[in-house]
């Protein structure tokens, strides 16, 4: 039976002569010799093994060019114990070729050297570390910040990549004029429900502007037509996440137990709880919560205390929701004085007619 070779002081030994004395192609050679040495023994060596291997590793890298470095970053960087400084160095490597391995594939490569990177590097680099099988959410949000239009696709596209809200809010903004980018959000399951209708809400908007431009005589019919895709898409199974489920479930349940009333719909606007606060409003008004959504992102304030008249709503009640839609919605604030204003002086039955034509023309819409 043979055994695997191990590495011993002898490699440092000739390492010294090579460096000495040899020339290029004989340190090639030499690293090549211990790279197959490493690969082929990796999962019998010890960690002082291999720290050995990271000081022969770090000696030849400066002494070797740039097609040697990246031979050797892209066989060490699928291994689960490649040598962690000598990983990091080829990682920090301004040559793409030799960081672009590592950078994409190696587990070993710590957190912190890849904010590093991302802060430092070029876009090459940004690109190479967005495709990682796991991506934090502190490397992501530089990749946001700073990448290109490339690297922000490919980022928003890696199931692996963890964005956080802050970074969602800023991308659906840029979404607004970016259509790839607006398909990439719109296919991440754990895209925040509010952020995905004003993501549907803002594409709309793209569409509407195109199709009217090339259609100056339709344009009436192509802004319906949009408003009613867009009604579509927020009410669709897709939209709904199974946070949205469950918000909705305990509203239900709320409403059914005597439980909801203006103060707790006040703490979901407060705490910015978008299905909570929707799907409140539509079980006091007595609507379908998909009606009471439409209104609340779609229509201008009008449409809310619409609404909230019918659910028989106190203005300060109205205000909040008022303040949350527009916060949300990355909307100009409403003037909330006329606001209260027009609140006042509607009337309920008034409310309640213009809400029965608005769920007759979402129920023809639907059926169309």
């Amino acid at each position: 039976m043979t055994t695997k070779p191990k590495p011993n002081e002898s490699l440092l030994d000739e390492l010294e002569d090579t460096l000495a004395h040899g020339t290029v192609a004989r340190r090639v050679e030499t690293l090549r010799k211990v790279t197959d040495l490493f690969v082929d023994g990796t999962s019998d060596f010890a960690d002082d093994q291999v720290a050995l291997f990271d000081d022969v590793f770090e000696c030849l890298i400066d002494h070797i060019e740039t097609s040697a470095r990246a031979l050797l970053a892209s066989r060490l960087a699928p291994l689960d114990r490649a040598p962690p400084r000598t990983l990091h160095r080829l990682a920090d490597d301004d040559a793409i070729e030799v960081a672009g391995p590592v950078l994409s594939k190696s587990e070993r490569l710590d957190e912190a050297a890849l904010i590093r990177t991302a802060q430092t590097k070029s876009q090459a680099h940004l690109l190479a570390i967005s495709i990682r099988r796991v991506l934090s959410r502190a490397v992501t949000d530089i990749l946001l910040r700073r990448g290109n239009d490339a690297v922000v696709h490919s980022t928003v596209s890696n199931p692996g990549a963890d964005l956080s809200e802050r970074s969602f809010d800023a991308l659906v903004d840029r979404a607004a004029l970016d259509e790839n980018l607006a398909a990439c959000l719109a296919l991440r399951p754990n895209l925040p429900r509010p952020l995905y209708l004003k993501l549907v809400a803002k594409a709309s908007a793209t569409v509407r502007a195109r199709l009217e431009a090339a259609n100056p005589k339709l344009a009436p019919e192509v802004s319906s037509a949009v408003r009613t895709a867009g009604r579509r898409a927020r009410s669709s199974a897709v939209a709904l996440t199974s946070q949205t489920e469950i918000a909705h479930a305990l509203v239900r349940s709320l409403h059914a137990d005597g439980r909801l009333d203006d103060r707790l719909l006040v703490q979901f606007t407060e705490q910015r709880k978008f299905d909570e606060a929707n799907a409140a409003v539509a079980a006091m008004a007595n609507v379908p919560v998909a009606v009471a959504e439409s209104i609340m992102i779609e229509s201008r304030a009008e449409g809310v205390m619409i609404l909230a008249k019918v659910a028989g709503l106190a203005w300060p009640t109205v205000e909040s929701i008022i303040q949350m839609r527009d916060e949300l919605a990355g909307a100009a604030a409403t003037d909330l004085v006329a606001s209260k204003a027009t609140y006042e002086r509607l009337r309920r039955s008034t409310a309640q007619q213009v809400l029965r034509f608005h769920r007759v023309q979402d129920g023809a819409s639907a059926q169309a």
